[in-house]
This record gives C-alpha cells, sequence and structure tokens, in this order.
C-alpha cells in the first residue's frame, strides 16, 4: 500500500465484530426467555432492517412493545458490546502504527455510529491513529453508494485515486472500486462465501493484518 491517505471500514475490517450481529437475534430472543430462533425466521430476518426484524419478532413470538422500542432494546445490546468486549482484530495496531510512521493519514468510514465507534477504538486503543470517524448515519446513506467515501475524501483534503479504502463487503468494496479509490480487500470469516469475488475486484488484498504489517 503506497498511497498516502487510508479509508478504514471498522466492522469486519478493524475490529472483529460480525459474530456478535449475526447472533444478536439469538442473544435477544433469549433474553426475553426464547430459547432459539426458528430457522424460517432467521433466513427472513437476513435482509431486513433493525426495525423490520423487531417488529417480525413481535409478530412471530408476541413480544411486548412496538417495533422502535424492540429494536431500540436490541441496538442497546450492540452498545454494550461495542463498549466492552469486541475485540481488535490480531496484527491492526501494528498496521495502523506502520502507515502512522510511513506519514500516512487516516481515518474510519463505517455504518456505525460516530460515537460507538469512538467507544469502541478508544478503549482497544488506536482511536488516535484517525484524523476523523465518519458514520454513514451522517451522510444520510449506506455504502452502496459512495456518498461517505466522498466526503471523507473532501475531510482528507484529497482525491479518491489518492486514497487507498479497506473494506471487508462486498458491495462496499465495489461502491469504492466503481467510485476511483484504491480498493483493498481485507478477510474476515464473514466473506469468506464471495471472497474470490471480492479480491478479483480489490487492487490489493490482505488475508491477516500481522503479516501485511511485517511487509509494508
Amino acid at each position: 500500500m503506497d498511497k498516502r491517505f487510508a479509508i478504514f471500514d471498522m466492522d469486519g475490517t478493524l475490529v472483529d465484530s460480525m459474530s456478535y450481529w449475526r447472533n444478536l437475534a439469538s442473544e435477544f430472543l433469549q433474553s426475553k426467555g426464547i430459547p432459539e430462533v426458528s430457522p424460517t425466521v432467521s433466513e427472513r430476518i437476513r435482509p431486513m432492517t433493525m426495525t423490520e426484524s423487531a417488529s417480525l419478532f413481535i409478530e412471530e413470538y408476541g413480544l411486548n412493545g412496538t417495533a422502535e422500542s424492540v429494536a431500540a432494546e436490541m441496538n442497546a445490546m450492540m452498545d454494550e458490546h461495542y463498549h466492552k468486549d469486541i475485540p481488535l482484530k490480531a496484527g491492526v495496531a501494528s498496521y495502523l502504527d506502520a502507515l502512522h510512521l510511513r506519514g500516512v493519514t487516516m481515518c474510519v468510514a463505517s455504518a456505525t455510529a460516530e460515537d460507538l465507534m469512538d467507544a469502541c477504538l478508544t478503549r482497544l486503543g488506536v482511536a488516535h491513529y484517525f484524523s476523523f470517524l465518519l458514520s454513514c448515519e451522517t451522510t444520510g446513506v449506506g455504502k452502496s453508494r459512495p456518498d461517505v467515501y466522498f466526503e471523507a475524501a473532501k475531510r482528507l483534503g484529497t482525491q479518491p485515486e489518492d486514497i487507498a479504502v479497506f473494506e471487508d463487503a462486498l458491495y462496499a468494496a465495489n461502491t469504492s472500486k466503481q467510485a476511483g479509490f484504491y480498493t483493498i480487500a481485507v478477510r474476515d470469516d464473514s466473506n469468506q462465501p464471495h471472497w474470490e469475488t471480492l479480491i478479483s475486484l480489490a487492487d490489493e488484498k490482505i488475508l491477516d493484518w500481522q503479516t501485511a504489517a511485517q511487509t509494508l
């Protein structure tokens, strides 16, 4: 990676949080005395928003409350994980330190809310590497569109071709690439089914951060 600027995704890229998201439905329903999520419900919630999932849980399991209040409870569970136990991926700190020593200016652009990013990355001891944290909530659209990347580039004061974007999600990496950013695919358990497609569109790949840090 020879760029002077870098944009990092957070979930699945810097931190090992995807398993927490995958297990959220089960964790929440167990807290309500429901021992397991049925396979049918698990499949149906896959493409849903948090509020849509909450509405389905109310319908299927007779939970009290509105879709909004149930979604708020689920979000609170994830908030706690960000504050307490979501770990940094192995080797990330070494990689960030190596880029910092080379004078690379870095930021984070994520679907996660900025206050949660700050709490999590501060707890993990790496927040100081980043000039700013930017959420898709701020730009008003997810990474199926390049708005968050363009806003990050604007704040970094440079052009897409001068910036490396680190992503683990196929759709986000494709958006980044199509928008003209140098795109680096980051391996994660969650992207194994489409890893070959992901690396075929990316400019570089990272299999693990520790090895990548040693080869910078």
